[in-house]
């Protein structure tokens, strides 16, 4: 790839990024949005935390799926929610997800 296409390609992806994220706040109040998508939405964030977060935890170094009890990410991930069940509180959550993590490293347990 040369520079020339290079730069093509990055203006054609800011245009695109701008045309998506402008569309609704120039016709969006044209437009109506039905009750029950709107109820779906909320969920959207979730969701993405989700593909995010979920990959990282159950998947190994080489690619495969780990499960076991070796898996550390894993094991944090399980702490870091059942404390959230208990304590109700975000940041706590992840402050403790993170340094139940921290200690399954540092003190090589795996």
């Amino acid at each position: 790839m040369d520079e020339l296409d290079i730069w093509l390609t990055i203006v054609a992806l800011a245009l695109a990024t701008a045309a998506t994220r402008s569309s609704f706040w120039l016709v969006g109040h044209h437009i109506t949005i039905p009750k029950r998508v709107q109820e779906m939405l909320r969920f959207a964030p979730a969701c993405a935390l989700a593909a995010i977060v979920a990959p990282d935890i159950l998947v190994g170094s080489a690619g495969e799926l780990h499960l076991g009890p070796s898996n550390p990410k894993l094991l944090a991930g399980i702490a870091a929610v059942l404390f959230y069940l208990v304590r109700k509180n975000m940041l706590q959550t992840i402050i403790f997800g993170m340094l139940v993590f921290t200690a399954l490293r540092v003190l090589h347990v795996f």
